[in-house]
């Protein structure tokens, strides 16, 4: 194992692919300061940049983006009260009363110091606990595996708490969109509906993008603000006095540290709910605290830095020794590794063992970069987040037009990228789980071959085996659990309180747009009950490999689906809350310009088409000048063309445009 350490040490450090640790590492600095993109929308991104580089410089560049977002996400928490990524939300409870009282640089040097020394513990548990996984890992087969990933999938969807149905749909539907294309057993076609770009199956790049970045940036664009006016000035000798607090409070950076990794390890508990744990575990712990804490102490900040950082190496235990992703951002990771030719599992810890250790080495150096970095800029770090969203929208809508691209290099992946972007959109207003979808998606090829290896060799008997057993008692405790609780009176007085509450703090806007989207919510419930329906009787004909796994998909569906009815006429179903949302008309807007988006590169080429669109977007939208639009305009385009065509050599989408005008496409070096 130190012989695989030492040569994956040479492996990292070598300056190409420490140069790309080093950018990632940069990036993720940058996404984590941009409340409302973070490390999934970031990954999302990033991927389709690593198709050209080698397993080893993609997978560092990756982990270096993942490993640092929460790092910088601290930056807007403290100066502005709102969190970068969801993994800093309890970093606002204290961080945010420091900066009020004048100590911002020394929240963000205990928030720095105690990120990196999180992450640099969970680096380490990832390290020694390969050798104790090991042998479990190789004596595992796949019965075993499959119920590793249904629970996976279960514990994501059980984290849903007020909508477990809705978790338990998403997971459903993510599973039916794996299942789309030539079914590898058979050579089944499954609703590819003729077109040759779903022989292949839907493509990762542009569901992910689709899912969570194009929602965030519609309802950016639509709310028209910029996230703050300001920006505090920080001194170094403050942020100084928090790495003192950290070492003072060492003995916590440790526990958190420990809690981050053992529940980073647990499939579904992504940093929303790993960073309140460690919070509250600190709140309750510590003498006073329950006086002090939501105050202004440094320990909150503390707590909830450690344990979000120590997670990101304890998220890849599950992903690396059985494929399944520990979070919904190891979904996307997940996703690179297969794109890249690399199988998580026993090979992982084995054969492979080079390129776990690569990972682990990454995930020290990029903790270590990314908190020295903050240090001496998160003063302009924290510049980033105060551009108008007129300005920010434009540049993210055409980097993801070029990302969803990447996908299978096709204009499909365009209006795939617009199907789930609208998809995203109305789950996230109607606040439908996306997690267990997207992860659904990324294990539904593993599922459904684990599906058919466990039935062929074991057939029922393979849900008797002892892992299985257990597992299966699990997901139904999971599932079965908040059921019942719904009817008993603790339940039911909890949320009595919950109306009263909100009928005090309402209007009439809240309540109209309450009962539309109710109105919305069942309607796409009746779609749901459809599609079952759909799937099951339109696959009945197919051979038994090809139809096992839609066809259980959709009775689980229809059940989910039925059960939410009964529960709705029961009245066990808490009302939908929509309170956040940007207003309708705003949202279409600009739903409406991401359309014109990809009709303009389908006519006239992607770059012209960008430029265009940023150009009108800003002058419109963002009431820019043009002069300071074409100043903006022309360094972005010429770095897009230089990453993409000269550095990369990635083809361009052919346009209408060209084809009419065959010289201006060979002038243009097929840009249009």
């Amino acid at each position: 194992m130190l012989e695989a350490a030492a040569e994956a040490l040479l492996i990292i450090t070598d300056p190409h692919r420490m140069m790309f640790v080093a950018l990632g590492t940069l990036l993720g600095l940058v996404i984590g300061v941009i409340p409302g993109i973070g490390g999934l929308v970031g990954l999302a991104l990033l991927l389709p940049f690593t198709f050209a580089l080698d397993p080893y410089t993609a997978l560092a560049f990756l982990v270096g983006v993942q490993s640092v977002t929460t790092t910088s996400d601290t930056i807007p928490a403290v100066l502005f009260g709102v969190p970068g990524t969801t993994g800093s939300a309890a970093t606002v409870l204290d961080g945010h009363p420091m900066a009020k009282n004048g100590e911002a640089g020394r929240a963000y040097g205990a928030a720095f110091t105690a990120s990196v020394c999180g992450g640099i513990f969970g680096a380490f548990v990832l390290a020694i606990s390969i050798p104790v996984i090991h042998p479990f890992i190789m004596a595992v087969g796949t019965p075993e595996l499959l119920a590793i990933c249904l629970l996976g999938m279960t514990l994501v969807v059980s984290l849903s708490h007020r909508a477990l149905f809705k978790g338990l749909v998403a997971a459903c539907l993510g599973l039916l969109f794996a299942t789309i294309g030539d079914e590898p057993q058979t050579g089944e076609l499954r609703w590819t509906f003729d077109n040759f770009y779903l022989w292949d199956g839907l493509s990762l790049v542009p569901v992910a993008l689709g899912l969570f970045a194009v929602p965030e940036m519609i309802d950016l664009g639509a709310s028209r603000r910029s996230i703050s006016k300001k920006s505090d000035r920080l001194s170094a000798w403050d942020q100084l006095a928090g790495m003192r607090d950290v070492a003072r409070n060492w003995w916590l950076v440790l526990k958190c540290s420990s809690i981050g990794t053992l529940l980073g390890s647990i499939p579904g508990l992504g940093a929303n709910v790993i960073d309140w744990i460690s919070y509250g575990y600190a709140a309750r712990s510590i003498p006073g605290a329950k006086d002090t804490f939501g105050k202004g102490d440094v320990r909150g900040v503390i707590a909830s830095e450690s344990a979000n950082n120590a997670k990101e190496g304890g998220a890849l235990v599950p992903t690396l020794a059985f494929g399944v992703p520990g979070s919904a951002s190891m979904a996307i990771l997940l996703g690179a590794f297969l794109i890249h030719g690399i199988a998580p599992g026993p090979k992982m810890l084995g054969e492979q063992l080079d390129v776990t250790f690569t990972l682990i080495w990454t995930v020290a150096i990029a903790n270590i970069l990314g908190a020295g970095l903050c240090f001496l800029m998160a003063g302009h770090f924290a510049k980033i987040a105060t551009v108008r969203a007129g300005l920010l929208v434009p540049l993210v809508f055409g980097i993801m037009v070029i990302g969803a691209y990447q996908g299978a290099k096709d204009y499909a992946d365009l209006i795939v990228l617009l199907a789930f972007g609208v998809l995203g959109w109305a789950m996230k207003r109607l606040n439908w789980p996306r997690p267990p979808l997207i992860l659904a998606f990324v294990l539904g090829g593993l599922v459904e071959n684990y599906l058919f290896i466990s039935h062929l060799r074991y057939g029922l008997d393979w849900m008797l085996k002892p892992v299985p057993f257990v597992a299966i008692s699990i997901i139904l405790f999971l599932l079965a659990r908040p059921l019942i609780m719904r009817f008993l009176p603790s339940w039911q007085a909890k949320e009595a309180a919950g109306q009263a509450k909100s009928s005090k703090q309402g209007s009439h806007q809240i309540s109209y747009a309450s009962l539309g989207e109710r109105i919305a919510d069942m309607s796409l419930w009746v779609g749901v009950i459809a599609m079952m329906f759909y799937v099951f009787f339109s696959s009945s004909g197919w051979e038994v490999p090809a139809r096992m796994l839609p066809q259980s998909i959709a009775c689980a569906g229809l059940i989910a689906a039925f059960g939410f009815l009964i529960f709705s006429y029961l009245g066990k179903i808490p009302p939908l809350d929509t309170e956040n949302s940007e207003p309708l008309s705003a949202a279409m807007r600009q739903i409406a310009w991401l359309i014109l988006l990809v009709l303009g590169v389908l006519l006239i080429g992607m770059l012209p088409a960008i430029g265009l669109f940023v150009f009108l977007y800003m002058t419109i939208e963002g009431k820019t000048k043009p002069v300071t639009t074409i100043l903006i305009i022309i360094p972005f385009l010429i770095g897009i063309w230089f990453l993409f065509h000269e550095l990369l050599h990635i083809p361009w989408p052919q346009s209408l445009l060209g084809d009419q005008f065959i010289q201006l496409r060979r002038l243009s070096g097929q840009l249009v």
